[in-house]
């Protein structure tokens, strides 16, 4: 099972020289891939085409990008531009986002994610994979009346969907190449969210989906100390619908109740239970709550679990 790790050097003087040092440390660690979320601030998948060139060898990823406030015209440029400059190891990670976060930042309305997802999906595809398109939907307008293809992106670019939701797993299932799953335990994937996206693309006559569990989690002796500062940082998304029901089929009550935060045998064991819920990479968010000693101690376990 591949594993990873998502970077996180906001508070960093120059935020892409700092990542992409953590990156090099990510790689020689043994980390089959690096991952970047989607804030107001940096461009994940500028970020992500800089460290995947500057990194060869390591896959890279955004997780996720929020539909809302994008068009799949532009976001296909990002991602081929960004597959061009990796030599095919960029991925891309789409969101429905929050809607206090859509309507603040952008001022538009949250109104059917799951029908805009999908439109998005549908337009996104037929960029990627050829550099044209011709969609008009509902929502979503995507024509090319000149070429939109990017010399070096030939391969296309891996399509994964931040979807734990019955809605957004079936459109998913249908239409993307996998799912980030983030804040949800193995029972949540075991029992629901992996038959719910592996059925949906049974039915549409697509492979096997990827399944890219986010998993917060560390190794470290201070348990106590650092499960109380990941828990403040982590209740943030316990205001979104969607988390929190992912908490909840995971049997927990709150964000913290999912992370994983022990010694290397706890997290080892973790990681095992995650693979046996179906997860087919495991992706490591948060490592760095607890400083850089048990970071790299964090990171020099996963990379002997992916070596193994």
């Amino acid at each position: 099972m591949a594993i990873g790790v998502a970077l996180n050097a906001s508070d960093a003087d120059n935020e892409i020289d700092a990542t992409v040092e953590l990156a090099r440390e990510a790689a020689a660690a043994g980390l089959r891939s690096a991952w970047f979320g989607q804030r107001f601030s940096v461009d994940s998948p500028a970020l992500a085409g800089i460290v995947g060139r500057e990194v060869p060898g390591l896959q890279v990823g955004t997780s996720a990008i929020p539909v809302f406030g994008r068009h799949p015209l532009l976001v296909s440029s990002q991602a081929q531009t960004a597959q061009a400059a990796t030599h095919g190891r960029y991925h891309l990670g789409l969101a429905l986002g929050a809607r206090h976060l859509v309507e603040g930042g952008f001022g538009i309305p949250f109104e059917r994610p799951i029908a805009r997802l999908r439109e998005f999906l549908i337009a996104l595809r037929q960029l990627t994979e050829t550099g044209t398109a011709d969609f008009r939907g509902e929502l979503l307008t995507a024509a090319t009346p000149i070429p939109a293809r990017v010399p070096g992106a030939e391969a296309g670019v891996p399509l994964l969907v931040a979807a734990m939701g019955p809605q957004a797993l079936r459109v998913s299932g249908e239409l993307a190449d996998g799912i980030l799953p983030y804040l949800a335990g193995p029972r949540a994937l075991a029992d629901h969210i992996v038959p719910a996206v592996t059925a949906a693309a049974e039915a549409a006559g697509r492979p096997a989906p990827r399944i890219v569990a986010l998993v917060n989690g560390v190794v470290t002796d201070d348990v106590d100390a650092v499960r109380e500062k990941a828990a403040e940082r982590l209740a943030f998304y316990e205001k979104i619908p969607s988390y929190i029901r992912a908490i909840e089929l995971s049997g927990g009550r709150q964000a913290i109740d999912v992370a994983v935060i022990g010694n290397e045998k706890t997290v080892a064991a973790e990681v095992r239970r995650y693979r046996d819920a179906g997860a087919t990479e495991v992706v490591f968010a948060g490592t760095e709550v607890a400083g850089d000693a048990d970071r790299r101690r964090t990171w020099a376990l996963l990379g002997e679990l992916a070596a193994g």
